[in-house]
């Protein structure tokens, strides 16, 4: 008997040191988490935040294994509020919007609804909640009354926060013991660089193309080699749609009405694509990607006049095929990249939970007719990275890949290639300054870069908006914040808006084209700006 209490003592002791305790809330004070991912603001005994953006999370993840998670709340506007502790990508909500209790995500298996939260806790009261794993099962508690277990599925967890959603949360205290691991330091959410405001200059924008109750959306330009003939490709829907074309002449001051174009264009099933390739005789010609499943490409042989029909490009697919393609140092060698999270890669969908977002890239030898088998650089769960947007350094000899994040739990992230795509680096948190969707980037004249984009920078006052990035590329590559901000137009519905095409004219001209909600309560459009750094440099200096 003396032998098995001593084993059993050393079994404890050995079990408790593998353990951490860690507070991330006390007493009202942010001890161990980014409390500047919303308007979190301690008061006397506890911290606060409202709004469906405002997420707390703490510093730590958490790995397999027994765990206690325990928080001290209250909310205010509970009803109906989709208030959550959210774990990876799970949810455990105290009152959604049938008022009941709810939870949903992979943890969970589905949504699921399950009980009346008066029967828990007062409104308006402060109250408890407890998560407790042993290993094998997970218990969700209420004021110590069990709400809901579940199977323990072995995986830790990458993020464990707070979100008030549609409720203020306060949160008095915040605890968390097992086996924790100091999460990845994060960057600030929001950026110093100066913000100028073109949205009301009405005079830069021009019309491309509008529809009466139509979706129109997501366009790809083109400028050719003659420095004003201009092309535009884009859906009759959100991604997915028959593609529209058309021409502009005169460097984008005016547009074609819609061309003829294969028939088979429209089956496209998402964003069109347009890139410029040239084999290794110097044979040039364009070509348009349509992806998912099966990623597909037509080919113009005559600078757009006439295109062939969207034609399967191998046993594969996936999404934003191609946002961006990339010439390499050997004639007629081109890489070009995409994202999938499961659901497109084959035609068989096999997603993970929870899903992993894999960033892939293809190569071509004979100019852009054929493409190798996409390989994966880059497989993560824990941030979502896709959308990547390329360019080249200055001197040619790096390839960087801007990345969202769309998760929306960091800001965008960065990979570069020192060895024509061979091999990448570990992915880097950019500044906020560069937070958002789908990266386009060109050279002005005088070598700096401008980069268009959808901003989902967390704490921007243009968060949704359609923005512009204005800096050097050893800013992007060192971290630094780069010289200026601009928005460019003021969308007027949630983040819907911002595929970008940017073209830069002979005589320094900037002419950026996307979709958005330019119009309230409308169906969302095609708009130009046209814009040059010199405007743009007088502009900053007079707000200083």
């Amino acid at each position: 008997m003396k032998f098995l209490f001593s084993v059993i003592g050393v079994f404890l002791f050995v079990s408790s040191a593998a353990f951490a305790e860690v507070s991330f809330v006390e007493n009202g004070n942010p001890l161990d988490v980014y409390a500047d991912q919303g308007s979190w603001k301690s008061h006397d005994g506890y911290l606060e935040a409202s709004g469906l953006d405002a997420i707390l999370t703490t510093k730590q993840t958490l790995e397999s294994g027994p765990f206690e998670i325990r928080a001290k709340l209250r909310l205010l506007n509970q009803k109906k509020s989709a208030a959550t502790l959210q774990l990876g990508g799970s949810h455990f909500g105290f009152e959604g919007a049938s008022e009941t209790i709810f939870v949903s995500g992979p943890l969970f298996g589905s949504l699921k609804f399950i009980g009346d939260p008066d029967d828990f806790f007062k409104r308006d009261d402060w109250f408890e909640v407890k998560v407790i794993g042993n290993g094998e099962t997970i218990r969700f508690l209420l004021n110590d009354r069990e709400v809901i277990s579940v199977d323990d599925p072995g995986t830790g967890f990458d993020l464990i926060g707070l979100r008030p959603w549609r409720s203020t949360m306060q949160v008095a205290n915040w605890t968390a013991s097992g086996k924790l691991k100091k999460a990845e330091p994060k960057q600030p959410r929001g950026f110093t660089i100066p913000l100028i405001d073109l949205a009301d200059q009405t005079d830069r924008q021009i019309l491309v193309d509008r529809e009466k109750g139509q979706y129109l959306g997501h366009p790809t330009t083109f400028l050719l080699e003659d420095g004003k003939t201009m092309l535009c490709v884009y859906p009759k829907g959100h991604g997915r749609g028959p593609i529209v074309y058309k021409r502009s002449t005169d460097g984008g001051l005016t547009w074609s009405e819609r061309l003829p174009t294969p028939e088979n264009w429209s089956t496209s099933k998402e964003v069109p694509t347009l890139h410029r390739v040239v084999d290794a005789d110097g044979k040039k010609r364009l070509i348009m990607w349509s992806g998912l499943y099966p990623a597909r490409l037509a080919v113009s042989e005559d600078d757009g006049a006439s295109w062939s029909p969207l034609k399967k490009v191998g046993d594969w697919g996936g999404i934003v095929v191609m946002g961006t393609v990339v010439d390499l140092k050997t004639p007629g060698n081109y890489v070009a990249f995409f994202h999938d999270d499961g659901r497109f890669l084959t035609d068989d969908p096999k997603q993970t939970k929870p899903p992993t977002f894999n960033l892939l890239q293809t190569f071509s030898k004979d100019g852009g007719l054929t493409w190798s088998e996409p390989e994966t650089i880059l497989a993560r769960s824990d941030v979502h990275l896709c959308e990547p947007g390329a360019v080249r350094s200055p001197d040619g000899n790096q390839i960087a890949v801007l990345l969202r994040e769309n998760r929306r739990l960091r800001n965008s992230f960065l990979i570069v290639s020192n060895d024509e795509g061979k091999t990448w680096s570990d992915p880097k948190e950019l500044p906020a300054s560069l937070t958002g969707d789908r990266h386009t980037a060109k050279y002005t004249p005088d070598g700096r870069m401008f980069i268009s984009f959808r901003d989902q920078a967390y704490a921007s006052p243009t968060k949704g908006d359609w923005v512009a990035w204005v800096g050097k590329y050893e800013d992007i590559v060192a971290g630094r914040e780069g010289q200026y901000r601009i928005r460019l137009m003021d969308n007027h519905k949630g983040a819907d808006c911002a595929y970008p095409g940017v073209e830069v004219l002979p005589d320094g001209t900037i002419v950026t084209t996307t979709y958005g909600h330019w119009t309230a309560g409308e169906q969302p459009y095609i708009m130009s700006v046209r814009l040059k750094l010199s405007e743009i440099d007088d502009m900053a200096k007079k707000s200083e």
